[in-house]
């Protein structure tokens, strides 16, 4: 028992080593599990999804469990950064690596792209093809645009003319839709769409903003999908910027909103009712949208959200004067044509709005957010 509890020890040792004290899959701090047939450290949510590949990965708690002397051998001799160096040696550059706080499907078609497929360790490309290929062509479940009826869609990504275009039909000869690459942008989002590989892909359509509801059974494949978009996206913005690097276009393959959720809004005089509206704020296009349910197809409005010295700003509000609104943590969020006032129903959803909103205004605006601020307008 005596020798149980020393390595017990050697391993708590081992995962503050550097490279060990984040998890290997998802960058968790403080990982408290390791697979002890690859020699690696994960956090517990990892764990889960390694327990899923018993003829890959068999996991342990570093604490919990009873560890022999020849699995902490082992684990001395390999670690996260050993492990890297294998399974992520050729990563593509817009292959999307999981965060903490990424859904399941992201996380688990990570790990086992890694691991069980082994797509990242140079030994085959065959999958890497599949992403990387001119066309790439997927049967989705599409929300219908106006019902919250699914129906099959065949998607066509193409990086030759830079296009994800949908047909009704397999042997439909016109697209439904042609979606440039220049503004799209696709992000999971399993609980607001009801399925665990849940996609939202957003798009200009019409100077507004036009979301699409997807998901397929086979998370390879959506994920698949998700990572092609990136692929191709990397493609056009390089061959918009030739004398860019490559590395400073990441950021912009997909981005996530700083801030989603229902708030209410009154209209231009502040003398209309409250209705309440589901809010998005991007810090890449600089913009506030809002529409009546999460699952809109369309925005029902936009607000540019400029810098301070450009006359914009955001503050908190008591809200007690407000005029039909239920809510009362009030935000009144000034730009140099009018006062827009919002209410939340929850203190911390106030603050959280609040500062979100101020990111965006702290940082500076480029050529393009002016030309987007000037359209914005010129089309109200």
């Amino acid at each position: 028992m005596a020798s149980l509890e020393r390595n017990n020890k050697i391993l708590l040792k081992l995962v503050q080593q550097p490279g060990n004290k984040v998890c290997a899959d998802c960058g968790a701090p403080e990982p408290d599990w390791a697979s002890y047939t690859l020699g690696i450290f994960v956090c517990l949510n990892c764990s889960g999804l390694h327990r899923n590949l018993p003829a890959v990965s068999r996991v342990k708690s570093i604490r919990l469990d009873l560890w022999e002397e020849s699995l902490v051998e082992f684990m001395q001799e390999k670690g996260n950064s050993a492990a890297k160096a294998t399974f992520e040696k050729c990563v593509p550059a817009f292959f999307y690596r999981p965060q903490q706080k990424d859904c399941i499907v992201l996380k688990d078609q990570w790990i086992r792209a890694k691991y069980e497929r082994r797509e990242f360790t140079g030994e085959n490309t065959y999958f890497q093809q599949g992403y990387c290929s001119d066309l790439f062509e997927a049967t989705l479940m599409k929300k219908g645009k106006d019902n919250k009826q699914f129906l099959k869609r065949i998607f066509l990504l193409s990086k030759k003319d830079f296009t994800l275009k949908y047909f009704i039909k397999e042997d439909s000869k016109v697209p439904k839709a042609v979606i440039s690459m220049k503004d799209l942008n696709a992000v999971f989002q399993p609980e607001k769409i009801g399925h665990a590989h849940g996609l939202q892909i957003s798009y200009h359509q019409d100077e507004r903003m036009r979301n699409l509801f997807v998901y397929h059974e086979s998370g390879q494949v959506i994920v698949s999908l998700f990572n092609a978009i990136r692929a191709t996206r990397l493609a056009y913005l390089q061959k918009k910027h030739p004398t860019l690097q490559g590395s400073d276009f990441i950021p912009q393959l997909t981005n996530h909103c700083l801030k989603e959720g229902y708030m209410e809004k009154t209209g231009p005089t502040q003398r209309e009712p409250f209705k309440k509206r589901w809010f998005t704020l991007c810090s890449m296009n600089r913009k506030l949208l809002y529409f009546k349910t999460p699952l809109d197809a369309m925005e029902r409005g936009a607000v540019f959200i400029g810098t301070e010295s450009h006359n914009y700003s955001v503050s908190e509000s008591s809200g007690k004067s407000s005029r039909g609104g239920r809510w009362r943590c009030g935000i009144t969020l000034q730009t140099p044509g009018r006062q827009f006032v919002f209410q939340c129903d929850q203190e911390q959803e106030q603050r959280e709005w609040v500062e979100a909103l101020r990111r965006v205004i702290a940082q500076p605006m480029t050529p393009e957010d002016y030309a987007n601020e000037a359209n914005l307008i010129r089309g109200k």
